[in-house]
C-alpha cells in the first residue's frame, strides 16, 4: 500500500500568553493520501488554520510531528525546510497579492524566487494564466480584478512552484456562492489534470459536500471524527459533526413529541415521495424540522429531521416503513426541548 503524501503524529500545539495558556491542537493523530482532496472542518476557534500551519512547519508543533512524503519536518534543517515548502503551495482568504504587480508579475514572483530567467518566467506564466483562465487579464493589477479573479491569480502563483500538495486556508471564504462554485470547480480540475493533493481548511460544509473525498473534523484542538464525505454526511458520529451536518445544536418545542429521527436519503430516493406516502400509510402526520439536498461527490444526497407522533406503535411503524425502503433511519437524542 502507497505510503500517505501527509502523515500527522500527536501534534500538538500550545500558545502561551500573559493571561493564559492555550491548547490549540491536542494529539492530532491524520493521514492524508495522495490525490485527495481533503477537507479540514470545524467551527470558528477550532483549531484548524493552527492545523494547516504546522502541516508546512510555518507553525512548529509543540509536540508531534508531521511528515511529508516520509520527511520528518521535525528533523529537517532550516535549508531542508525551506526545500519542502516549495512543494507544499498555500493559498489564503484574502489572497495576498502584491498590490503593486501586474497579475502576470504576480505569478512570475514566485518563479524570481527560485531564480528563473525572466523571459523564462514570463512564458510560464502566462501559460499558467491560463490554466486559471486569467490569460486576458495579464496585464492588470490586482485593485482591477473581483474577488474570484483575485483568488484565480493566487492559485496560478502557487502552481509556479510545480508542488505536490496545495494548501487552501478558507480559500472561499471572501467569495460569493456562485464564485466560490467556480473557484471549488477549478480546484477540482486542478487536481484531476495534475494529481496535487488538496487540503481544503473551512467552516462551510457545503465547500466539503462539492469538492472534497474525505473530510476530518476539529472541535475544541481535537479530531473529533474522520471519513468519506459521503459517510460523514450519511451517519455523522460526533457531537461537532452532527452540529455541522445537520444543525443538531437547534432546540424546538412545535410538538410534545420529543422522539426524532434524521433520515439521509440516496440518489435514488431523494426524489420518491416516501414521507406523503409513508403519512398517508400511517394515517398520521409528522412536523419536519429540517430537509436539505447537497450534492456530495456529484451524487444527490439528501436529508430530514421529523418529529414523530407521541404514539409509540405509530412511531414505531413510522421508523420501519422508512427502513423497509432502504433509508438510513438515525435517532436523535435532545433534539427538541
Amino acid at each position: 500500500m502507497e505510503q500517505p503524501i501527509i502523515q500527522i503524529k500527536n501534534v500538538t500545539k500550545t500558545f502561551q500568553t500573559r493571561e493564559n495558556r492555550v491548547e490549540a491542537l491536542k494529539n492530532i493523530n491524520l493521514e492524508i493520501n495522495k490525490g485527495d482532496i481533503y477537507g479540514i472542518i470545524g467551527m470558528s476557534g477550532a483549531g484548524k488554520s493552527t492545523l494547516v500551519r504546522c502541516l508546512n512547519f510555518l507553525e512548529k508543533p509543540t509536540g508531534g510531528t508531521v511528515l511529508i512524503e516520509g520527511q520528518d519536518l521535525s528533523a529537517c534543517t532550516d535549508k531542508e525546510l525551506r526545500k519542502v515548502r516549495n512543494s507544499v503551495a498555500m493559498i489564503f482568504q484574502h489572497f495576498n497579492l502584491l498590490m503593486q504587480r501586474t497579475v502576470l508579475d504576480n505569478v512570475c514572483f514566485s518563479l524570481e524566487i527560485l531564480g528563473m530567467k525572466k523571459k523564462e518566467a514570463r512564458e510560464k506564466a502566462r501559460d499558467l494564466l491560463k490554466i486559471v483562465d486569467l490569460e486576458a487579464k495579464a496585464d492588470a493589477y490586482p485593485a482591477q480584478l473581483s474577488g474570484g479573479q483575485k483568488q484565480r491569480v493566487a492559485i496560478a502563483r502557487s502552481l509556479a512552484m510545480n508542488p505536490k500538495i496545495l494548501l487552501c486556508d478558507e480559500a472561499t471564504s471572501a467569495l460569493d456562492p456562485t464564485t466560490t462554485r467556480s473557484i471549488l470547480a477549478l480546484l477540482k480540475d486542478i487536481n484531476q489534470k495534475f494529481g496535487i493533493t488538496i487540503v481544503i481548511i473551512t467552516h462551510e460544509m457545503g465547500v466539503v459536500q462539492e469538492i472534497c473525498s474525505h473530510v476530518a473534523i476539529i472541535d475544541n484542538g481535537e479530531l473529533a471524527e474522520t471519513g468519506t464525505v459521503e459517510e460523514v454526511f450519511s451517519a455523522p458520529k460526533s457531537r461537532a459533526a452532527r452540529k455541522l451536518v445537520f444543525q443538531g445544536e437547534r432546540k424546538y418545542s412545535l410538538m410534545k413529541s420529543k422522539r426524532c429521527i434524521r433520515i439521509a436519503f440516496t440518489e435514488n430516493s431523494s426524489f420518491e415521495p416516501v414521507i406523503a406516502n409513508m403519512v398517508l400509510e400511517c394515517k398520521a402526520s409528522v412536523n419536519i424540522l429540517m430537509a436539505d439536498t447537497q450534492d456530495v461527490g456529484g451524487i444527490a444526497r439528501g436529508q430530514m429531521v421529523l418529529q414523530l407522533p407521541e404514539d409509540m406503535q405509530i412511531a414505531e411503524k413510522m421508523i420501519q416503513y422508512l427502513k423497509d425502503r432502504n433509508l438510513t433511519v438515525e435517532e436523535l437524542d435532545d433534539y427538541v426541548e
